[in-house]
């Protein structure tokens, strides 16, 4: 069944008042569209997470930078509509930049991501994060949700959001969703589209520096071992710009001797920036018994 499609404040808490008038709990899963297989376990993790599941669809412009994406990023909303309607999502959220952004895009309170905010994605980016927890702060209090569902593959997103619903007191649960890939191990994203053929075959080289650094962690080496053995695999091709390599705790602080650490990585091929991660163990020799 089509799910209820709103745009206005009015709109969404008339819908969502009536499922909350029989006490059902409310999952959001905030997306920007140009919906894919990706999405997909997001919208199956939110259904198994809350009885009604709403999908939000807004492209926010607080997190593009000066030069970036923001006016050719695909948008979809009737393709969408029927991704969503084979998930079983209930009410998709589709609102105008007004809806959001009353005194305009950047006005009015901000949230700010603090240091986190500024390493890795953050330093290229430097008003990227300011602009997601803003607007995520703004659906969190618009959908009033008891969970949100986010992929792991914006995994410095995802521990962000998890700091700010702590530290902002609120009450909603941030569940992460492991990476959905492609067969040859390339992260499903929406701005995959932007490749063209030689790009697309370059762009293994992410998931395949990932397995590199897993290989050289299984063996006991150190973070910075991993982190030369994943960069060496983006380095070897040309036409990828690597941006980073680095390992960290799994709350992105400095690796641990031992124990379990995750492995981010972020490169552009021609005017596309793809990032990728994945979690290791380091410290300690598998496979040796």
């Amino acid at each position: 069944m089509r799910p209820t499609l709103v745009r206005t404040r009015l709109d969404l808490d008339a819908v969502l008042a009536a499922y909350r008038a029989g006490g059902s709990r409310v999952a959001l899963v905030p997306t920007m569209g140009a919906l894919h297989g990706g999405h997909d376990a997001l919208l199956r993790r939110a259904r198994g997470e809350a009885p009604v599941v709403v999908v939000s669809v807004f492209v926010n412009p607080t997190q593009f930078g000066p030069g970036e994406d923001l006016d050719r990023y695909p948008r979809s909303l009737e393709a969408d509509l029927a991704r969503c309607a084979r998930e079983g999502v209930d009410v998709v959220f589709a609102p105008d930049v007004g809806t959001v952004y009353p005194e305009g895009p950047g006005g009015g309170v901000t949230v700010d991501p603090g240091a986190l905010g500024t390493v890795l994605e953050g330093a290229t980016r430097p008003t990227h994060f300011r602009g997601v927890l803003t607007v995520l702060a703004k659906l969190f209090g618009l959908v009033r949700p008891h969970v949100t569902v986010l992929g792991d593959k914006d995994y410095q997103q995802l521990v962000l959001v998890r700091r700010m619903a702590v530290d902002l007191a609120t009450s909603i649960r941030v569940v992460g969703e492991p990476i959905v890939r492609e067969p040859d191990g390339l992260a499903l994203s929406s701005r995959n589209a932007y490749l063209d053929d030689r790009q697309r075959v370059a762009a293994r080289a992410l998931s395949r520096a990932l397995s590199a650094g897993a290989v050289v962690a299984a063996a006991g080496a150190t973070a910075d071992d991993v982190a030369f053995a994943a960069h060496a695999v983006l380095a070897a091709l040309a036409g990828v710009d690597v941006d980073y390599v680095a390992v960290t705790d799994p709350d992105l602080g400095p690796p641990p001797p031992h124990g379990p650490a995750r492995l981010l990585v972020a490169a552009s091929l021609g005017g596309t920036r793809l990032i990728d991660n994945a979690a290791l163990v380091l410290g300690a020799r598998q496979g040796t018994g």
